[in-house]
């Protein structure tokens, strides 16, 4: 019942956030006499953030209308070209100039792990100059008849491989957090059955893949947990009146507690800076308060079974790295990988994924070459910073696209392969697992 009691008091908030947001536009109407005067400022401030921290965010937009390619600025256009009941591809078409020549496919595979796939929406940008990038939009569970079916982890690597097959040959695929498991087992399937449609290369950026290895406080939670205890306190059945009334799911609400619980004082401190800057008619930081909480404060929920099963596969039992994970009965056998080139990147600072989880792929897939692997941790960011921000655009993306195009087939490649040396930040002390 707490998923509706939660519906119940979003609608009973209604008329008082509509009521708030209609003073906050006489307050600073400019027409208002009392617009212009400090009581004026903190009450249209005030009425702003009450509006804001008791809306519900909808899935936001990619607003990638054009890039840049050669010094040219192109249009882009953005298309469905794959759909199932939980996910959409969605391919960001770009407007060549002429003569530009086949850039890579590059499969974004985003986390399916409470925010919508726009979270990766630099990632994309910074790909999008050099690369011909599509990405997954997984659907919101709540807005999916039960009458679709299930969804769990075993599906996912089956949509994977799907989407896989559907860009064809040349196909490079980025994982970006949770998925760097489920791509992970899905290359390594399609390698052992010798589908020639494996990806060329593979890219797994602040992965779970052995959270054995530096656990972090979310590793540890789960670990300490039954998954019973999961079971019994966050799945919950979608209420009506929502498409997916019914289903089991992981509701938004509740990751989006756990996520605000982690660092609860920050959050607070922004918001307080946020009111503040509405009060001295600071816009541009304003804006970017609004434009990350936007983002941030936007959740999906999850189908319980997709939760339950990562939870139990990857954190509780660690079956990847133990050998003991399998798909529909089949062992997943990371060692199966020898075509497929493996990129592992990581953030020195992560606090989701510790330094060490994702480069543990690196020594499961022990059959491929040293020539087609390379790993690398990023100085100075977080696990946002693996795959946003200005240290992703200018030092990490640049990394992940020379790798692609040095494992490129065809003479286009052989001309554009580029990869930049490395720089690593001074060794840490690691626990490992043995």
């Amino acid at each position: 019942m707490f998923y509706q009691f939660y519906e119940f008091g979003h609608a009973a908030m209604a008329p008082w956030r509509a009521t708030a947001e209609n003073m906050r536009v006489a307050y600073s109407n400019p027409f208002n006499p009392l617009s212009y005067t400090a009581m004026g400022r903190s009450l249209a401030a005030g009425l702003e953030v009450f509006e804001r921290v008791t809306r519900r965010y909808g899935k936001p937009a990619f607003e990638l209308p054009q890039t840049q390619i050669a010094g040219v600025d192109v249009s882009v256009h953005e298309k469905v070209v794959w759909s199932k009941s939980f996910c959409d591809l969605l391919h960001f078409e770009r407007c060549l100039p002429p003569h530009h020549g086949n850039d890579p496919k590059v499969l974004v595979v985003a986390p399916m792990s409470g925010h919508y796939a726009t979270l990766l929406r630099g990632t994309v940008e910074a790909l999008l100059p050099a690369a011909d990038v599509y990405i997954t939009d997984w659907k919101d569970a709540r807005m999916v008849p039960l009458s679709e079916g299930r969804f769990d982890l075993d599906d996912y690597i089956d949509y994977v491989t799907e989407m896989i097959r559907f860009l064809g040959p040349d196909t490079h695929v980025v994982a970006v957090c949770q998925p760097s498991v489920p791509v992970l087992a899905a290359v390594a399937l399609m390698e052992e059955a010798e589908d020639p449609l494996a990806p060329a290369s593979m890219t797994l950026m602040g992965g779970p893949i052995d959270t054995r290895i530096n656990p972090t406080a979310v590793n540890r939670l789960a670990e300490e947990k039954p998954l019973k205890w999961f079971e019994d306190n966050v799945v919950m059945n979608v209420p009506w009146p929502q498409p997916g009334v019914m289903r089991p799911v992981y509701p938004g609400f509740l990751q989006l507690s756990g996520f605000m619980s982690m660092n609860l004082d920050r959050h607070l401190v922004a918001h307080k800076e946020f009111f503040m800057h509405l009060v001295k008619n600071n816009g541009d930081s304003a804006d970017k308060h609004r434009e990350f909480y936007d983002e941030y404060l936007a959740v999906m929920d999850l189908t319980a079974e997709f939760y339950l099963q990562t939870v139990d596969t990857v954190f509780i039992h660690h079956a990847l790295p133990k050998g003991e994970m399998t798909h529909r009965g089949h062992l997943v056998d990371p060692s199966k990988i020898r075509r497929t080139a493996l990129l592992t990147v990581e953030g020195e600072n992560d606090d989701i994924s510790g330094v060490g989880q994702t480069q543990a792929a690196q020594r499961l897939c022990v059959n491929i070459p040293d020539s087609n692997r390379m790993h690398y941790v990023q100085p100075d960011v977080g696990h946002y910073g693996v795959f946003n921000g200005s240290r992703f655009r200018k030092e990490i993306a640049p990394r992940i696209l020379g790798f692609i195009n040095a494992h490129r087939s065809g003479s286009r490649a052989e001309q554009t392969s580029v990869v930049l040396p490395l720089r690593r930040p001074a060794a840490k002390r690691q626990k490992q697992v043995v």
